[in-house]
């Protein structure tokens, strides 16, 4: 006797179907699962069993040989449950119904029968819907995660009976469906506002700035001064997340185990801040299985390292390659995967181990030789792919007893949007740019020609200023940003002395 049952299961962050094959024969009571499941999946077996016991149908006092094809990509979780329990009880004849390849199932067993919601549903849903006639059996908790996916019927179900009983009449359950538009724009909420921040309007105009080119930032300053308050804030004045890379944040999400109850959709740019004691498997990515790190998690949005020197200088390289490439490829020995990792890098750090270097209103108790030292820890070639680097001083009093009167949010992104608007309408599709932080050398010369007085300006800042070589390219990118902020055309003398004044780092103050 032998049934088959559709189900799938996440690789990275897409998916793939698995037939769930369930052979009953003659022999001694066992349960065995081959196609590589690891211990969740072997565990199925004592789920499913009590599940079916108590569910008021009868475990086979027989052989059961459970197979998940394809045999050679390992099976990890509780999600083939389900299909586990059906395809037994289809296999023993429990279940009227000869055909089964019309749903796919998942979902995860209580002892009692009850089905639990699993990780991961979004992808599988996607995956599925690219199928003609596709339907899916899905653990009521996850309906309005898999409804997301157009073209896909639904059934929410609460427990194996309850699942049995549609099999056999499916007439009682209907398809669970969504407005996808409505919950996208419901889910463009940020609950917090950059009109919180009072004072510090250099710090707020270089994170317009770096939205509006999509450069990487690093404040510096002392405690309190409000840079972590400043970071916070920056994803509400990025550009709102298109539907195609609300689906990939999402999916990330689901995949890790981390979308919040009751949530369809992440619509909102999201904000990691890892603490500096993050291992580099957290960071980037990895584990025995390996899962999404923060680099991931913060996909189309903003990674925060705050107290920068303070992570260790092997987390901070290993932040190179993503940066570089928008994606990170994790390998093991039996597996490689890739998760996408396009995010903003923000730093936030003090000007010296004590904090108070430079403020007029503390002492300052390092030596020169401390505070150099300090300042290494962010290394040359992790501060080549920082385009803006600020200083934040502390908030004066009469800003910090004043009412707010910034600008808002909204009125910050508009003018955002209409740069990268510019930007996009600059960089063709060939040139597999967005927007002026992905522009290279080659690139500059095409797209960010100076007139004279510029150059001279700058030949200036780099001379007598002592701004670094690195600081060439990099001025001449933002002042492109800045340009396109105001709807210029060509970059002028006022956009390179905007431009210069955001590379701190580089002039010799700090050495």
């Amino acid at each position: 006797m032998l049934a088959k049952i559709l189900s799938a299961a996440v690789l990275g962050i897409d998916a793939y179907v698995v037939e769930v094959e369930a052979d009953i024969s003659q022999q001694l009571p066992a349960f065995a699962t081959v196609g590589l499941p690891d211990g969740a999946v072997k565990e199925a077996k004592e789920r499913v069993a009590a599940a079916i016991k108590n569910s008021d149908y009868v475990f086979p006092a027989k052989k059961i040989t459970i197979n998940l094809a394809p045999a050679d990509i390992r099976k990890e979780g509780s999600a083939f449950d389900l299909p586990i329990a059906v395809g037994i009880l289809g296999a023993t004849g429990q279940i009227l119904r000869d055909d089964f390849d019309s749903f796919v199932m998942v979902g995860e067993l209580s002892l009692d029968g009850t089905l639990k919601p699993v990780p991961g549903i979004l992808p599988i849903a996607i995956q599925i819907a690219k199928k003609e006639n596709s339907a899916m059996i899905v653990p009521k908790e996850n309906a309005m995660e898999a409804a997301i996916a157009t073209g896909l019927e639904v059934y929410p179900l609460g427990s194996l009976r309850d699942t049995v009983d549609f099999l056999e009449d499916g007439s009682g359950v209907k398809p669970y469906r969504i407005d996808v538009d409505e919950v996208f724009s419901q889910a463009l909420n940020y609950p917090m506002d950059f009109s919180d921040v009072k004072g510090q309007e250099t710090a707020k105009r270089a994170l317009e700035v770096a939205a509006a080119g999509g450069h990487n930032l690093l404040m510096v300053g002392p405690p309190g001064s409000g840079k972590t308050m400043l970071a916070r804030r920056l994803p509400t004045i990025l550009p709102n997340l298109t539907m195609e890379e609300a689906l990939d944040v999402t999916k990330i999400y689901s995949v890790a185990g981390l979308l919040p109850a009751n949530t369809a959709l992440i619509a909102t740019r999201q904000f990691c801040s890892p603490h500096h004691t993050i291992s580099d498997a957290g960071l980037i990515g990895g584990g025995r299985v390996p899962k999404p790190g923060q680099v991931s998690l913060a996909h189309h949005g903003v990674l925060f390292l705050d107290e920068m020197p303070e992570f260790r200088k092997d987390i901070l390289e290993m932040l190179r390659q993503p940066m570089e490439d928008g994606q990170v490829t994790i390998s093991r020995s039996m597996i490689s995967l890739t998760y996408p990792s396009q995010f903003m890098l923000v730093g936030a750090m003090n000007p010296c181990p004590c904090g108070f270097f430079g403020d007029p209103n503390h002492d300052c108790t390092c030596n020169p030789g401390q505070i150099q030292k300090y300042m290494s820890k962010v290394s040359g070639p992790l501060l080549d792919r920082i385009d803006i680097h600020i200083e934040v001083p502390a908030v004066k009093f009469k800003d910090l007893a004043a009412e707010p009167t910034g600008e808002k949010s909204d009125e910050i992104r508009e003018r955002v949007n209409h740069a990268r608007k510019i930007q996009l309408m600059r960089f063709n599709s060939e040139e597999k740019m967005f927007c002026n932080a992905h522009m290279e050398s080659k690139d500059l010369q095409k797209y960010c020609p100076l007139d004279n007085k510029s150059l001279e300006l700058l030949r200036t800042a780099i001379t007598k200023l002592g701004l670094s070589a690195r600081a060439y390219d990099r001025i001449i990118k933002v002042s492109r940003t800045i340009a396109d902020i105001e709807a210029e055309e060509r970059i002028q003398t006022r956009h390179i002395s905007e431009a210069i004044q955001y590379r701190s780092l580089d002039r010799n103050l700090w050495m």
